[in-house]
């Protein structure tokens, strides 16, 4: 299917998600996948249960490299659209078969177990740090996303990366900027022109003063072949390890916060020693993933489903976590519900197969210090009454919120 015939019965997504699940809901209507439209009518497959996006997401018949398997991209459409920040990048997220593999080599050792592991020092005082500055809060009033659930991963990130700090402001406008769908194309291509000009200062200072940071690590690096990142490789990899490596984090923390003081009865069950932390984290994944819709992937040939859907070679599909997490089929009548006590936490938020997040053990670290932390330090926290419902971030992409105000005590 080209997008010159696609079928006419798309369903138009709203580009600025303000009901992600709901619209979820009506998708899984048409079977095991919908076709959608996306802005700019860009045409996409949406798999809505659970064990059809896990089975494509490791399907070695569907790529995400655009320039050889979505037509529409090859043949220059769409390019001036949001969605070039998202498919327009040379780095391992749009990579398909031996050179995703090489890239993802590449970039692996700033994700290791150990380097993992021994962040956890400096995330526990990053997080001691930002609640003290909460408690000076004069009304007892904060916005956890900008004083917590943003800063926390952030700082994460960027010192892992040896982003200046004098930098890390532009490059959190920049991501929510690229996070925002409801971009014209005049605004995607002047966010998509800053970020290319702040991640090539990086490079730039890392080159001239390496340190101990992943940045210089990746100028450095070979493969066993002796081959290194491009210049554009290096950039565009940048781009996806800090954005992806905090702003993933800052929903699942904020989604996390909220959910617990939605359900006061589950908070006091975590709280009381019956339900670890990790259950927490776990269950917010599968009922609100960070990522609800991650665009694209292509069929690299037909590629028929189990209710008889028909992905054409060269189709868009978009990977909708958000769906997958809630559906029925793998979670039962309640898998609309927040349970932290639910058997089957199973969901697919962190991706499945080759393109498996190798950030996620990092997400779960800092939402494993930031959480109970939070809670130990005001356990009277509760959603502020008088600020009205939290605000979602203008996304169908990701699934957090904009703003979430609390009272501390």
């Amino acid at each position: 299917m080209s997008q010159s015939s696609a079928p006419q019965q798309a369903i138009t997504i709203d580009p600025a998600g303000r009901d992600l699940h709901g619209e979820a809901d009506r998708l899984r209507q048409h079977g095991c996948a919908a076709l959608v439209e996306l802005p700019d009518g860009i045409r996409a497959w949406a798999p809505t249960q659970y064990d059809v996006l896990k089975q494509l997401l490791a399907d070695e018949r569907v790529s995400k490299d655009p320039n050889q398997h979505w037509p529409a991209w090859m043949a220059g459409e769409f390019r001036e659209t949001w969605v070039n920040s998202w498919v327009g990048v040379t780095n391992m997220f749009t990579a398909y078969g031996s050179n995703h593999r090489r890239l993802r080599k590449l970039v692996s050792p700033a994700f290791t177990k150990r380097r993992t592991d021994a962040l956890r020092p400096r995330v526990e005082e990053l997080t001691a740090g930002l609640l003290d500055a909460m408690a000076k809060a004069d009304d007892g009033v904060v916005d956890l996303r900008a004083s917590y659930a943003h800063p926390l991963p952030m700082q994460v990130i960027c010192e892992l990366f040896g982003l200046p700090e004098d930098r890390q402001a532009d490059t959190a406008r920049l991501v929510e900027s690229i996070m925002d769908t409801t971009a014209t194309p005049e605004q995607a291509a002047a966010t998509w022109q800053e970020v290319h000009q702040l991640l090539a200062g990086l490079v730039a200072l890392k080159r001239a003063e390496p340190g101990d940071d992943m940045t210089s690590v990746l100028i450095a690096t070979r493969d066993e072949e002796g081959s290194a990142l491009t210049e554009t490789e290096l950039i565009d990899t940048l781009l996806l390890v800090i954005g992806a490596g905090h702003e993933t984090t800052v929903n699942l923390i904020g989604n996390a916060v909220q959910a617990l003081l939605s359900h006061p009865e589950q908070l006091a069950r975590v709280r009381g020693g019956e339900v670890p932390w990790s259950e927490v984290i776990e269950e917010t994944l599968r009922y609100a993933p960070s990522i609800a819709n991650l665009p694209l992937r292509y069929a690299v040939c037909d590629i028929e489903l189990p209710d008889g859907t028909v992905i054409a070679r060269g189709d868009a599909i978009l990977a909708a976590y958000g769906a997958a997490g809630r559906d029925p089929l793998r979670h039962g009548d309640t898998a609309g519900q927040f349970d932290i006590g639910r058997v089957d936490k199973e969901h697919l938020a962190f991706g499945h197969g080759v393109h498996y997040c190798m950030g996620a053990p990092l997400a779960r670290l800092e939402a494993g210090v930031a959480l109970p932390a939070l809670f130990e330090r005001f356990p009277g926290l509760r959603l502020d009454p008088g600020a009205g419902a939290a605000l979602p971030v203008e996304s169908f992409i990701g699934d957090g919120f904009a703003s979430l105000p609390v009272r501390l005590k």
